[in-house]
């Protein structure tokens, strides 16, 4: 690798420009753009200069064969550059524009009011069409069903009055057709049809497209009151009813942005690797519709995800609004705007808002995105690829299947509780989810992660002998994973071999643990993964499947614990404030509650106000409120004093509780 590397860099030039990357076989395999084509290409060959998976997954090196350059002028001309290559070689590591369906547009030519215009161009029509081409047309949409698209030609036909033939027909016709007879044509295939009264129509259809219901509302009525003045009441009548039609397509349509601008705004939804981008086409203030596309095996950093999907996605002549809201600042925001503003013509404005109506655009974009993935993907083989890819990272032994994590919560050393969390074919399996009270109330977690572990392994020896009804509940694990760092992988492991479990045979479980990502003043450290036998922890990239399942199976023992935790805390202050009162029962209790609603409002009423409450006398009042008020009590006052509840006797084991 450093020979290829030293290779490479002799004859890369310092200009800006694109660089090049090609396989054995001649194949591009990476397209990218830089200032200094030189400075850019020596960062692949830098340990941790570039984290892009096929990088730092070691792909490069086996890959590359050779780097190709161009220089150009400045970075406008190479991220153009870049555009033109990464669509005619669609390399296999750029982002690449892909969806799960071509989607429909409408086509309108502007018409031509020349004498010497052909007939199909001084009467264009309003055709599908499913390819944007550079060809002077006007495209609008997309739509995301052909029963939407074709609903507006339909309406169009109807109100606007735009030839529906083809050109060929247009040319060749010699009388009048039946759309003429019910009024959805004017017949310019045969009748002397004023080329500017067509174009006006045509006019009024971009407006109805573009969202411009208010400038369009305004020529119509306009249009119905000149023709009402002329007496022609016929003609009146149409643009009458072409008004109420406008007009109720407007009251169908979703207000989201009070500025009334066109905007695309782009979300983002990741799940390790896998990442789907959802556009929300915003015209003149209201959402009328979206747009979501697919990127697997993508570990871009989402600045530079967002900025190259943004640069191809408009690279293909799509209609580029007024303004473009990302989630992030893109990579090369400046240059990406500048390239938008020349693409369009006219100034785009690139923002990526912090506050405000745009973010909760930002949101519904993204919710997009991520129903947009769970309806589109392939379940069963992300999660065969995201195991697979978990194996080879960690020098697996088996393909995790079943995966289990423990975690332990408490305050201070009280109400200890352990959870475990099971996960089978990457996916939470509720049902094997279970929670542990520990036997000694301390704020020794290594000791209470020894207690967790030798109590549930003990069932699994006893449901391998076969012990019980719930074996399989019980069942050990490919892969154990404990919160924590070196520290608590070691008491794992100690607690497992006291038990007897043999961990160096070759089809026994694999045991890690996983360290949460620090905040230093450099920026996040990476999360870490420690094995046994191995000194150094194996660091995990951001965006990877790996990563994503390991912490969502963290976070999930993290919750589950928490949440036993709060119930426990719960229930020992109610205990301690009511059920140790004498003279006050259960009925009594939930009385009471019922009553005041509170133990706080309990202890704030009157021995009248408590004595009146139904169950209640005046003797049992006064010993409430006596109970109530001796604040030495630490169970009432703070919850560091919370008392141990259990009692002598075997911890219990709780299956799931659902939240």
């Amino acid at each position: 690798m450093a020979q290829l590397a030293a290779d490479f860099l002799d004859r890369i030039p310092t200009e800006p420009g694109v660089y090049i990357m090609k396989d054995a076989a001649g194949k591009v395999i990476y397209v990218g753009k830089a200032k200094n084509l030189r400075t850019r290409v020596r960062q692949y060959f830098r340990p941790g200069g570039d984290e892009r998976f096929f990088v730092a997954a070691g792909f490069l090196g086996k890959l590359l064969a050779d780097i190709e350059t161009v220089v150009v002028t400045d970075e406008k001309e190479a991220l153009l550059l870049e555009n033109h290559l990464v669509k005619r070689h669609q390399p296999k590591f750029n982002v690449k524009l892909r969806d799960d369906k071509q989607y429909l547009v409408l086509r309108v030519l502007p018409p031509e009011l020349g004498e010497g215009a052909a007939p199909a161009r001084r009467f264009p029509r309003v055709q599908v069409a499913r390819n944007i081409k550079d060809d002077g047309a006007r495209y609008f949409g997309p739509y995301h069903s052909a029963t939407s698209c074709r609903e507006t030609l339909r309406v169009l036909n109807r109100h606007f009055q735009l030839r529906t033939c083809t050109d060929h027909v247009l040319e060749h016709r010699g009388r009048v057709c039946l759309q003429y007879q019910i009024q959805r044509c004017p017949g310019p295939c045969a009748l002397p049809v004023s080329p500017q009264a067509y174009a006006d129509s045509v006019d009024d259809v971009v407006l109805f497209l573009e969202g411009k219901d208010r400038e369009l509302i305004a020529r119509l009525r306009e249009r119905m009151k000149a023709a009402a003045d002329a007496e022609r009441y016929e003609v009146a009548g149409r643009l009458r009813d072409s008004i109420a039609a406008v007009e109720r397509t407007v009251s169908r349509q979703h207000i989201v942005q009070e500025d009334f601008v066109d905007q695309d705004v782009f979300g983002v939804h990741r799940e390790g690797d896998a990442a789907e981008l959802a556009v929300l086409f915003v015209r003149a203030g209201k959402l009328v519709g979206k747009r979501s596309f697919a990127q697997k095996d993508q570990e871009l950093p989402d600045a530079e995800l967002i900025g190259a999907f943004v640069q191809q996605y408009y690279a293909t002549g799509t209609f580029i609004p007024d303004e473009v809201v990302v989630p992030v600042e893109p990579q090369d925001a400046d240059l990406l705007a500048g390239w938008l503003g020349i693409a369009r013509g006219k100034k785009v404005k690139l923002v990526w808002p912090q506050r405000g109506t745009r973010v909760r655009l930002l949101e519904l974009a993204t919710k997009n995105a991520e129903t947009a993935m769970t309806s589109r993907r392939d379940k069963g083989a992300d999660v065969e690829a995201a195991l697979g890819k978990l194996q080879a990272r960690l020098g697996l032994r088996r393909l995790p299947q079943r995966i289990e994590c423990f975690d332990i919560a408490h305050v201070q050393g009280t109400d200890t509780v352990a959870s475990m969390v099971t996960f089978v074919d990457g996916q939470p399996a509720r049902s094997l989810y279970r929670t542990f009270k520990i036997r000694t109330s301390t704020n020794d977690d290594f000791a209470s992660m020894y207690e967790v572990l030798s109590r549930r392994f003990k069932r699994s020896l006893k449901a391998r002998v076969g012990g019980g009804r719930d074996d399989d509940a019980w069942a050990p694990p490919d892969l154990l994973v404990i919160d924590g760092g070196k520290g608590q992988l070691a008491m794992a492991v100690t607690a497992l071999r006291d038990l007897g479990i043999e961990l160096e045979r070759e089809d026994a479980m694999d045991v890690v643990s996983l360290a949460k990502e620090r905040e230093l003043a450099a920026g996040d450290a990476p999360d870490r993964v420690y094995l046994r036998n191995v000194k150094e922890p194996v660091a995990l990239r951001a965006n990877t499947a790996e990563l994503f399942l390991l912490a969502r199976l963290r976070d999930e023992a993290h919750r589950f614990a928490n949440t036993f935790h709060r119930e426990r805390r719960s229930k020992a202050t109610l205990r301690s404030a009511l059920d140790d009162v004498p003279g006050i029962g259960a009925t009594r209790r939930r009385a009471l509650l019922k009553h005041f609603g509170s133990v706080a409002a309990i202890a704030a009423a009157s021995e009248e106000a408590i004595a009146k409450v139904p169950g209640m006398n005046r003797k049992a009042a006064a010993q409430l409120r006596s109970a109530l008020n001796q604040e030495a009590s630490p169970s009432v006052t703070t919850q560091e004093g919370v008392p141990d509840l259990e009692g002598p006797g075997e911890p219990e084991i709780l299956p799931m509780v659902e939240d």
